[in-house]
C-alpha cells in the first residue's frame, strides 16, 4: 500500500477562498468586537458615576457639610477618574417618599435645588452626576454620539 500524496501537478483551485474569507468576516468582527468594548466601557464608566455620587452623597449627609462643598467632592471624586468636568446636581428629592411617585418619567434638572446645610433631618436629596459620552469614549464616537452618562445617589440628610 502506498502513502497518499498530494500530486502537485493537479491544479490547485482554491487558493485565494482563506483570503477572500478574512477579508469579508474580519471587518464585521472588529466592528462587532469595538461595539462590545465600546459598550463595556460606558457601562464602567456609568458605575463609576454611581460610586462618586455615592461617596458624596454620604458626605453630603452629615451636618455642616454644604451643598457646594458636596458639589466639590464629587468633581474630586471623578477628577480622579476622568479627565472632563462633571456635570453634578444636587437636588430634593423629598417628592421620592411620596405613594404616588412614578420613577419613570423624571426630570432631575427640574427638581428643586437642596442646601444641604439648611436640610432637616431624615430629609432626602439626590446627587446626581453627568459626563457626556463624547469626553470619556475610548475610541472616536461614531456610532454612540450625543449621549450623557449619569450616576447618581439618593440619600437622607442627617
Amino acid at each position: 500500500m502506498r502513502p497518499f500524496r498530494l500530486n502537485s501537478k493537479q491544479p490547485r483551485r482554491r487558493l485565494g477562498t482563506t483570503a477572500v474569507e478574512v477579508a469579508v468576516t474580519m471587518p464585521v468582527f472588529l466592528i462587532f468586537a469595538c461595539g462590545l468594548m465600546e459598550a463595556s466601557h460606558a457601562m464602567m464608566i456609568v458605575d463609576s458615576l454611581d460610586a462618586a455620587a455615592r461617596q458624596a452623597a454620604r458626605y453630603g449627609s452629615v451636618d455642616e457639610i454644604t451643598t457646594a462643598q458636596t458639589i466639590t467632592k464629587a468633581k474630586a471624586i471623578v477628577a480622579q477618574s476622568f479627565r472632563t468636568v462633571p456635570t453634578v446636581l444636587v437636588k430634593d428629592a423629598s417628592s421620592f417618599d411620596t405613594a404616588n411617585f412614578n420613577a419613570s418619567n423624571i426630570n432631575y434638572t427640574s427638581l428643586p435645588d437642596k442646601e444641604l446645610s439648611t436640610a432637616s433631618d431624615d430629609q432626602m436629596f439626590i446627587v446626581r452626576i453627568s459626563v457626556p459620552y463624547n469626553s470619556v469614549a475610548l475610541l472616536p464616537p461614531f456610532w454612540i454620539k450625543n449621549i450623557t452618562l449619569s450616576g447618581q445617589a439618593v440619600m437622607r440628610h442627617e
